[in-house]
């Protein structure tokens, strides 16, 4: 009798790990469902026109000329006129940089 009730235990626990496994293989077909939707869309959508050579030259060709028309436009307006400091304001600078040279080499001189 004892082995039938092992056996009955054994029975009941392979019946709860295959009522998980179809909860799984649901959860499995209904993502599969998902994702074949997914798929199925891009498969079915309509087909692309097609373009001569000539057609395609002809739509590249314009599109180099609107990129040219573009980076020439672009070019002109990025070049700005050089920008030149007056000889006093030159003067200026240098004499403040001797300045601080000059307190630079002190302060380093002491410290030597």
């Amino acid at each position: 009798m004892t082995k039938w009730k092992g056996l009955a235990s054994l029975v009941s626990q392979l019946q709860a790990e295959r009522t998980n496994l179809v909860a799984q293989i649901r959860h499995m077909d209904a993502t599969l469902s998902v994702l074949g939707k997914l798929n199925h869309d891009r498969v079915t959508s309509k087909p692309r026109r097609k373009l001569s050579i000539v057609a395609r030259r002809r739509i590249s060709a314009a599109q180099r000329a609107r990129w040219a028309k573009r980076s020439a436009n672009t070019r002109a307006q990025t070049v700005k006129p050089k920008r030149v400091l007056s000889a006093a304001a030159r003067k200026k600078i240098a004499a403040a940089q001797r300045e601080r040279w000059k307190l630079w080499k002190a302060n380093h001189k002491q410290a030597a």
